[in-house]
């Protein structure tokens, strides 16, 4: 990745317009969008292929769980969007389905292991006998034997999951606020430049980006912050 790709803007607004004046407005500094649920039904796919044709890399944040099969026709028709990253949960036949479903294309499986907005007690509250650091290592183990490519999990797991599984799984960590930045809905969160160290590869940015006064300020101030970490 490029040192403006470890930059992964979460496109999280409430109109397709908006995603495409934000874009237009980062220019050059933008290089990598995530594209989620809130603009899937406005016309997200659409968008991603037009970042594509203007050479931005696209992340699709669809969080995909059901059966093998259906996993993969659905990322089989995925691939036609050109994007370079996708989503699903860490389930062992989604994963697989999502790896033949994705073929030959440049196209990488992430698994999500434990959601940003978790904690402990979240943990507790579905019942699942573990802390968060065991439940993000067992589900990261089973999703990687599956084939992922990569792992979505919070940057403060990043250092014990290079540990157990070493340089080559893609970290793609979300819950990142710049110092000074609202913590909002996040639990496991960390600066961008304490992500980097801790061995994440790429960081997924939303609010400190899109809900800034000066959104392109914003980012060249991230990327700075990466510059000195780095």
């Amino acid at each position: 990745m490029t040192h403006r790709e470890r930059i992964i803007t979460a496109l999280d607004m409430p109109t397709i317009e908006g995603a495409e004046a934000l874009v237009a407005l980062l220019g050059d500094e933008g290089a990598f969008y995530k594209i989620g649920y809130q603009l899937f039904p406005l016309g997200g796919y659409g968008l991603a292929r037009r970042l594509v044709e203007r050479d931005k890399k696209v992340f699709i944040d669809a969080k995909l769980l059901d059966i093998g099969s259906t996993v993969e026709k659905g990322v089989r028709s995925l691939t036609e969007i050109g994007a370079h990253l996708l989503t699903v949960h860490a389930d062992t036949d989604a994963i697989k389905g999502a790896v033949q479903g994705r073929g030959d294309s440049h196209l990488k499986i992430l698994a999500v292991t434990v959601l940003t907005s978790w904690d402990q007690a979240a943990v507790d509250r579905h019942g699942i006998d573990a802390t968060v650091q065991d439940l993000v290592l067992r589900r990261a183990e089973m999703a990687l034997e599956a084939g992922a490519d990569g792992l979505i999990a919070s940057a403060k797991e990043a250092p014990m999951l290079r540990e157990r599984f070493g340089s080559d799984p893609l970290i793609i960590t979300p819950g990142i606020r710049p110092k000074g930045a609202a913590a909002g809905d996040q639990k496991r969160i960390v600066t961008p430049a304490e992500a980097i160290r801790n061995g994440a590869s790429a960081l997924v940015i939303g609010r400190p980006i899109t809900k800034a006064d000066d959104p392109k300020s914003a980012m060249q101030a991230i990327l700075k912050e990466l510059d000195e970490a780095l």
